[in-house]
């Protein structure tokens, strides 16, 4: 064929398809009515472990502000940290009839019943960043056996040859999901290094005070730590500060946990801390957006679908934690 009967049988092609689009033409997707009556007007309710920190301020920006986009609304409930207030929230919430219910449990046991019933009543459930006892329509967050074990890969940096090998786990408490995951993660990873001992394992109740005495005491007990898990970056600045009193800090290699906000590079960079295993609240923020939106139009009952959504775990060190890289709770807070 020759270049110009080529030329000419595209040219006739693209005239035939040129046309066909416009005689269908494509005035509205098809999809928009269905995702806009399943998405707009809805309620959703938010009953996190408390409001006062940076990683329920990141989850209620995130998902408020998509929430808001697609015509819903996200209303917040604070317990500040008390099991029985965040109880009360739960059942409040039930009875006010959303439609998706987010919760943060505060230990693996405690909001069961509350969960199932809420299932029960027609009334999607998502769990957030803390997992329980019970499986509901979604859970997003860490895979906090995973993370533990990369807490412990992390450690083993500052444990190498010539290092006393001894390490101490400052951990949350003893009930809740992301303490106990990490733990089995640490140990699981460190069965692989024998030489490795965990020497002290005290629990902070989450409170940096805490953490700063119980680092402080087991410090004088092991001065020749050469590393500490430390599980949540907040805590983790009482565990610094108690190095710092020893005149240990850059000496003993401090690891902990949060959500990559700010604060987590700025310790890294001031060599507070020495790496952090981020959560990545932006990335579950998204997750739960999205799995909701899913929920919303799919039309299948709560309690059914037992999702779960896990965050893209990042270990940040001074490699990677530059300008930039992590999420601003401050910047956030100047878009409200």
């Amino acid at each position: 064929m020759s270049l110009r009967r080529v030329l000419t049988a595209a040219a006739l092609l693209l005239g035939v398809t040129t046309h066909a689009i416009a005689e269908g033409s494509f005035n509205e997707d098809p999809g928009r009515p269905h995702y806009d009556k399943s998405l707009s007007g809805k309620k959703i309710i938010m009953v996190p472990m408390a409001t006062g920190f940076d990683l329920a301020q990141g989850w209620i920006h995130y998902i408020g502000k998509e929430v808001k986009a697609w015509g819903s609304t996200l209303d917040v409930r604070d317990p500040n940290w008390v099991v029985d207030a965040g109880a009360q929230a739960i059942t409040d919430a039930i009875a006010a009839k959303p439609d998706v219910l987010i919760i943060m449990p505060p230990d693996v046991n405690s909001y069961v019943k509350l969960t199932k019933k809420a299932m029960a009543e027609g009334i999607y459930v998502v769990q957030i960043d803390n997992p329980s006892n019970v499986s509901t329509d979604l859970y997003a967050g860490a895979d906090w056996v995973q993370l533990g074990q990369l807490e412990a890969r992390a450690v083993l940096k500052g444990c190498s040859e010539g290092s006393s090998k001894k390490i101490a786990l400052i951990q949350g408490d003893d009930v809740n999901a992301t303490s106990l995951g990490m733990y089995a993660g640490i140990t699981k990873e460190l069965a692989s290094h024998p030489d490795i001992q965990i020497v002290a394992k005290p629990v902070s109740n989450w409170d940096a005070t805490t953490a700063k005495n119980v680092a402080a005491t087991v410090i004088q007990q092991h001065p020749d730590l050469c590393g500490i898990i430390d599980y949540w970056d907040n805590t983790a600045q009482g565990t610094a500060a108690a190095l710092r009193d020893a005149k240990l800090d850059g000496k003993v290699y401090l690891v902990s946990t949060g959500g990559g906000e700010q604060i987590a590079c700025d310790l890294i960079n001031k060599g507070i801390i020495n790496a952090e295993i981020s959560t990545e609240v932006p990335q579950q923020s998204r997750n739960i957006t999205t799995a909701i939106k899913m929920l919303l139009q799919s039309g299948v009952p709560a309690g059914q679908m037992k999702t779960s959504l896990y965050t893209d775990l990042v270990t940040l060190t001074k490699d990677n934690a530059v300008a930039g890289r992590c999420w601003n709770l401050k910047e956030l807070q100047k878009e409200q």
